[in-house]
């Protein structure tokens, strides 16, 4: 009798070899040189309150610049714990207080 494998098995294995799969490319990409085709890099903003970050909205604090270039496309993603550009005057004032 044939052992026939379930869908659920399927889609196991096909998860776990997407995860590891994503996990080498991560790493690769982490270790490689900078003037390489595949490149990830990850760099930590403690404070960014330059005039041109506040001109754009994107004065942050406590956040991380993640670059990933390969080849020809460069994706940039910024992530911040504190988005400075969303408090306005208006939201730190508190609550009781008159405009």
């Amino acid at each position: 009798m044939p052992r026939f494998v379930t869908l659920r098995q399927r889609l196991a294995h096909v998860f776990a070899a997407t995860l590891l799969a994503l996990a080498a490319l991560i790493s690769v990409g982490l270790t490689a040189r900078a003037d390489g085709p595949f490149t990830i890099a990850i760099t930590p903003v403690f404070l960014r309150l330059d005039a041109a970050a506040v001109a754009e909205s994107r004065a942050r604090a406590l956040g991380l610049d993640v670059d990933i270039k390969l080849w020809t496309l460069h994706l940039h993603f910024a992530w911040s714990a504190i988005p400075m550009a969303v408090l306005s005057p208006a939201s730190t004032k508190p609550a009781g207080a008159l405009l």
